[in-house]
């Protein structure tokens, strides 16, 4: 009986899951940072972090090499970087000081992340097969991360130490709330213009990448806030109109 041969797989085709791994180590790594007190460069690290998880799928389909086994890597991948690792990172830096309702509000955060992710995952095939026509059901957790570093990078782009943990628990509740919500926002990867404005998508990426480079929390703080006036929008056009 002929041995069966063993199947091949090309090093293009395990370049998605070769990013996910990485992403996972940028939010390992942004963990020791932030217990060595360096947070800017932990705050860095989690935005790269998010980065490559927005662009490991993209590249999956793009080389045809989409597995299960990488659709539960990038999932784990996910809770770390954006549960696990924002919860850490928002502790130290100012909820230490309030002890257990400090760390209530992680715990909250955390566990809406998880929640939200074994939602989403389910939802490839029934939850949110609604919702995958026109975006997410609730803040997709990438997101989520960076609406609760919103204190940090206001700190930052202020220049002053960290904020009152009295104000930053609070926002991060009220961020794991939007996680598990079940209102529908936008999905940018579905998002088209058309050819003749292509040159002003191009000019406008140039722009935010400077700004980006040049004014990093302050840029991050203004993206966070234009964020949440979709996420405003989107509650406000769920919300029941009343009889006329």
């Amino acid at each position: 009986m002929e041995t069966p041969r063993p199947r091949r797989m090309s090093i293009l085709g395990l370049l998605p899951n070769m990013m996910t791994v990485g992403a996972l180590c940028a939010g390992v790594t942004a963990m020791r940072f932030a217990i060595e007190g360096r947070f800017g460069a932990a705050l860095l690290l989690i935005f790269l972090a998010a980065i490559m998880d927005g662009l490991d799928g993209r590249l999956a389909r793009l080389l045809r090499s989409e597995s299960q086994i990488g659709a539960e890597l990038d999932s784990l991948c996910d809770f770390v970087n954006f549960g696990v690792a924002p919860g850490l990172i928002l502790w130290l830096w100012a909820l230490q000081d309030m002890r257990a309702a400090g760390w209530i509000a992680v715990l909250i955060y955390v566990v809406s992340c998880l929640l939200r992710l074994a939602r989403f995952n389910v939802g490839h095939r029934a939850i949110d097969a609604q919702a995958q026509k026109g975006g997410f059901q609730g803040v997709p957790s990438p997101a989520g991360a960076m609406l609760a570093f919103l204190p940090m990078f206001v700190a930052f782009a202020l220049d002053q130490g960290p904020l009152h943990g009295a104000l930053v628990a609070p926002w991060m509740a009220l961020v794991g709330a939007l996680m598990i919500a079940r209102f529908q926002t936008p999905s940018f990867k579905k998002l088209t213009f058309e050819a003749q404005y292509v040159r002003f998508v191009v000019v406008g990426f140039a722009a935010l990448l400077a700004a980006l480079l040049a004014y990093p929390w302050a840029t991050l703080v203004a993206l966070d806030l234009i964020y949440l006036v979709i996420v405003a929008f989107s509650l406000v056009r769920r919300a029941p109109k009343p009889p006329e």
